[in-house]
């Protein structure tokens, strides 16, 4: 078996490298984040209802969908590093193709595509996070992702900016490609080099036949990361619709609680280690699917502009941790390649990112908006319940 350590290229530092990493998921959270800091700009340009929109929405799932078999056998035969260095500009060029949209059509289709690459940013990324952990040899997940937060955070205030100068989407995406291009030029040679030698230090003593059949708790962490990023993709996709339509804030203030759920998410991540450290990983999620539904249901019961603001910080900070303490168990506990169970555990929460938004349309433009925030509460709730008798997370 080959060591991730085998594959440090040109005996670069692992710090130099570990930073490379951090710079491919900041560059996909940026690429994501400034998509959904225009969401309510595209949906009054295209003049939209909830339902209709929560259409919309959901070509995004439909496109990681269909890019999802494929992904994780590309990566399997290529290797990761190939298919980051190729996918991520594609990401970026699809987000562009959004801010050219003119109807309904096209960016049903623009949002397949984003889609699309989005999911092999996503397995491929990961999967690098885990090969630099093996040359850590320590829990390093959670910084990762907290790029990827700062990512969301720096791209929410760019659209800030970006909308009180008044630039189109396209203008905005145009500024986005060209940062991405920059970070993916100075970083893609830190990467590691392949993705395919990733596996279990317990794999090699297994059959084949063994190493081949995934665990069920496997598919069981994917559950809890469905729930934890169904929570994150309601704010990602409807927290400024919900401070124009429920919380009646100005268009200048509408990215303020996408704003300030990013700001704790950001933080959490970064404490998260720490966290993990003094009170274990059951505790930890267990706080985290609390802090959701304790969040969801203020801000459904006060929906004013201070009040939503803090209730989205404290959902920020219950989505924090979940998804790098579960991408983490989700490599260390497996008997199978680290790859595989990688993909089966993120691709089922990643289906909870883009699955959850669509919903709350077609349940908005039944009910109201306010109903379907109350629904995604329960969510946290039933992370609770899981990491509570998955024995899993049972340190």
């Amino acid at each position: 078996m080959t060591n991730a350590i085998d594959s440090k290229p040109n005996n670069l530092s692992p710090k130099r490298i570990r930073l490379g990493v951090f710079a491919f998921y900041f560059s996909q959270g940026i690429c994501f984040s400034s998509w959904a800091s225009r969401i309510p700009d595209i949906k009054n340009f295209l003049k939209l209802g909830d339902a209709s929109w929560g259409t919309i929405l959901l070509m995004l799932p439909v496109g990681q969908i269909l890019g999802m078999t494929l992904s994780g056998f590309l990566i399997s035969k290529m290797g990761s590093k190939k298919i980051l260095i190729a996918s991520l500009p594609c990401y970026a060029l699809s987000l562009l193709l959004i801010g050219c949209s003119q109807t309904e059509l096209m960016l049903i289709l623009t949002l397949i595509l984003f889609g699309f690459f989005g999911n092999f940013c996503n397995i491929s990324v990961n999967t690098q996070g885990i090969l630099v952990e093996n040359l850590y040899k320590k829990s390093i997940m959670s910084s990762f992702h907290g790029g990827w937060s700062i990512a969301g955070f720096t791209g929410s205030l760019i659209g800030l900016v970006m909308v009180n100068l008044g630039l189109s989407p396209f203008q905005h995406y145009l500024f986005i490609l060209f940062t991405v291009g920059v970070l993916i030029l100075f970083n893609f040679k830190y990467l590691q080099i392949d993705a395919k030698n990733i596996s279990d230090k317990n794999s090699e003593t297994k059959s084949t036949k063994e190493k081949q059949k995934p665990e069920k708790f496997l598919f069981l962490l994917g559950i809890t990361a469905f729930c934890g990023m169904a929570s994150e993709g309601a704010m990602f996709d409807w927290s400024g619709i919900y401070f124009e339509e429920i919380v009646k804030a100005s268009k200048n203030w509408a990215p303020l609680g996408f704003t300030s759920f990013m700001i704790m998410m950001a933080s959490g991540r970064f404490i998260a280690d720490h966290a993990i450290q003094k009170w274990g990983r059951k505790r930890v999620v267990q706080l985290s699917g609390i802090l959701i539904s304790l969040g969801l249901f203020i801000s459904v019961a006060f929906p004013n502009l201070i009040i939503t603001t803090l209730s989205f910080m404290i959902i920020g900070l219950g989505v924090s941790s979940i998804i790098p303490t579960i991408y983490s168990l989700s490599g260390q506990k497996t008997k199978i390649p680290t790859g595989m169970a990688l993909t089966i555990v993120s691709s089922i929460g990643f289906i909870g990112f883009l699955l959850g938004p669509p919903v709350i349309g077609y349940i908005s433009e039944a009910l109201n908006l306010r109903f379907s925030f109350a629904l995604i509460g329960i969510f946290g709730i039933c992370i609770f319940i899981l990491s509570s008798n998955l024995k899993v997370f049972k340190d």
